[in-house]
């Protein structure tokens, strides 16, 4: 009852880390770590403007940024933070072009690198991929796009198809209303996309762990992350729904911020893709279309029998997710890894995927 009423308590994000830069209500925080660095290249974490960050960090033994520490890769996360009211005028330009740059150069002084790798998770991965386009050359080494949206045609969308339909959603309207749009009425069109699995398959979950007097941990910390939504800056959120729902501009090549076009052909860096089998939110269509847009020669894309949450925290995330992303990383995170050294002798202590194939399509099981 105490969690119906009132929502679940649970201790999330606690991998150690400190603040190293702050703008606005953004924070940038490196993760401590008792190992030796064994990797000169970083890796910046890049997350949504709406719901939490510390799905990424959930709790011991359920955390990517725990695991990636782990490995003793040096990781970086930028909290976008809790908007204002007074930051309602935010929009992707703001974002993109005056955030991210700042927290690169603060990643790379802190770090002592010269490259880095750019890791953005769902809406995070669609600015990173716009960071990535517009500042494609050194020092950007990497890029991960994890349930990352770029493909918004119709039929990719699923029930998002109708709920964003420009003949019946202005988000004018909206934004007018609220200034910033909260995270509760975003919520209620998220749970609306799979209704059964969100207000009845999780409480089904609850008693059934109860009655089997089996572990809470995971459940409460999902539960409070589920429900711990942020409001969206009103102008990006126009922004979100008009140029990517309903007009579809990044695929056509006419988004442009401040008078610069993102062109996603520009991308050339090497580019890992990741998707869940069943994510309702960000669908299959929607990201593999990344594969076609850029023009990276080295990419792949991996897909997960995972949704769009499950794929971080449920059986595959440590199965599957966490050992791809150690082995894809490893060979790119190191002093020497570009089209020269691919070149020499070391060439053939790379990957397998890697030689002489432009891009590689996967799974959690294999080859497609």
């Amino acid at each position: 009852m105490q969690i119906i009423l009132e929502g679940a308590e649970a201790e999330t994000g606690q991998t150690p880390k400190e603040v190293i830069w702050t703008k606005n209500k953004a924070k940038l925080y490196r993760y401590k770590s008792g190992i030796e660095k064994q990797f000169p290249v970083p890796i910046l974490l890049v997350y949504a403007l709406i719901n939490r960050p510390y799905i990424l960090d959930l709790m011991p033994g359920k955390s990517l940024v725990e695991y990636l520490v782990s490995q003793g890769f040096d990781v970086y996360l930028l909290d976008w933070g809790i908007p204002g009211d007074e930051d309602a005028h935010l929009s992707f330009e703001h974002y993109v072009l005056d955030y991210l740059p700042r927290t690169v150069r603060k990643v790379l002084r802190t770090s002592h690198a010269e490259e880095f790798t750019l890791f953005g998770h769902c809406m995070g991965g669609t600015i990173s991929a716009m960071y990535a386009a517009l500042f494609p050359e050194k020092p950007l080494r990497n890029l991960i796009l994890l349930t990352t949206p770029v493909d918004f045609t119709p039929d990719n969308m699923g029930l998002y198809r109708i709920f964003t339909n420009e003949e019946y959603f202005r988000p004018d309207v909206l934004v007018k209303a609220f200034g910033n749009i909260p995270g509760e009425l975003i919520d209620i069109g998220t749970r609306l996309v799979t209704p059964g699995a969100s207000y009845i398959d999780t409480y089904m979950t609850m008693w059934d762990r109860i009655m089997q007097d089996k572990s809470m941990d995971v459940w409460l910390a999902m539960n409070k992350w589920v429900n711990d939504g942020v409001s969206f800056p009103g102008a990006a959120f126009r922004q979100w729904i008009r140029d990517f729902y309903q007009q579809n501009k990044l695929v056509k090549g006419e988004i442009r911020l401040r008078g610069q076009r993102v062109d996603l052909s520009q991308i050339t860096c090497p580019v890992l893709t990741i998707a869940g089998k069943h994510d309702h939110i960000c669908t299959l269509p929607q990201t593999e279309a990344t594969m076609s847009l850029i023009g990276s020669q080295d990419k792949e894309f991996f897909v997960l029998d995972a949704g769009h949450v499950s794929l971080l925290t449920g059986p595959e995330a440590r199965k599957s997710l966490w050992p791809k992303l150690r082995s894809w990383l490893e060979p790119r995170s190191t002093a020497c890894y570009s089209t020269n050294c691919a070149r020499s002798s070391d060439f053939t202590t790379l990957p397998i995927a890697l030689r002489g194939r432009a891009s590689v399509k996967t799974t959690a099981r294999g080859i497609l």
